[in-house]
C-alpha cells in the first residue's frame, strides 16, 4: 500500500469517528427535566387516567394548579367554567352598567389611532425608544379629580382617600 493511500485511509476513518461523536451536543439539559411528584397507590382506581399520549399522568407537577392548592384556593375551578352562586352578587354589581365583550380590542385600535397621530420626536424615532410617561400624559387620569366630579354626580366612592 502506497503512503498518500494510507493517509487518505487514516483520514477517512477519522472523519467517520468523528462523525459518531453528535457533533456540538453537551448531553441532556438538567434544567430541563421536570422531577415528577413522588409516587403513591391511588384510594380509588378510578382516579387514575386513562392511558394516552396527550394525558396528564397523577405523579406530573402541575404549578399552576399548586400554586392555587398552597394559596387557599380549590384548583378545580378553574377547570369548571360555570358560575357559582358566590360569583353571582359579584357579576351583577361589576356588569350594571352594562358589558362591551370586546373592550380589548376596541381599546387596541384606540391605542393605535393614538400613537400614529402622536409620533416620536425626531430622536425618538431614531433610536425607536418610547417615552410612554410623556406621550400619554393627556390620557392620564387624576384620581382625586375624577373622585370629585363622581361626588358631583351623587356617585358613592366609599374608598376614596382625599387629601
Amino acid at each position: 500500500m502506497n503512503f498518500g493511500l494510507k493517509i487518505s485511509l487514516i483520514v477517512v476513518m477519522g472523519l467517520s469517528i468523528s462523525a459518531c461523536t453528535g457533533g456540538n451536543k453537551k448531553g441532556p439539559d438538567e434544567f430541563g427535566v421536570m422531577p415528577t411528584k413522588a409516587l403513591k397507590y391511588p384510594s380509588d382506581m378510578i382516579e387514575l387516567p386513562e392511558p394516552n399520549l396527550t394525558g396528564k399522568n397523577l405523579a406530573d407537577k402541575q404549578p399552576l394548579e399548586d400554586v392555587i392548592n398552597a394559596l387557599g384556593g380549590d384548583a378545580n375551578y378553574q377547570k369548571n367554567t360555570q358560575i357559582r352562586n358566590s360569583e353571582k352578587a359579584l357579576l351583577k354589581v361589576v356588569g350594571r352598567f352594562g358589558v362591551t365583550p370586546d373592550i380589548r380590542t376596541i381599546t387596541a385600535i384606540e391605542d393605535a389611532s393614538f400613537r400614529e397621530k402622536n409620533k416620536g420626536k425626531v430622536l425618538e424615532r431614531l433610536i425607536s425608544g418610547n417615552i410612554y410617561q410623556i406621550r400619554y400624559r393627556s390620557e392620564r387620569l387624576d384620581s382625586l379629580l375624577e373622585a370629585k366630579r363622581l361626588a358631583a354626580l351623587g356617585v358613592r366612592t366609599p374608598t376614596v382617600i382625599s387629601k
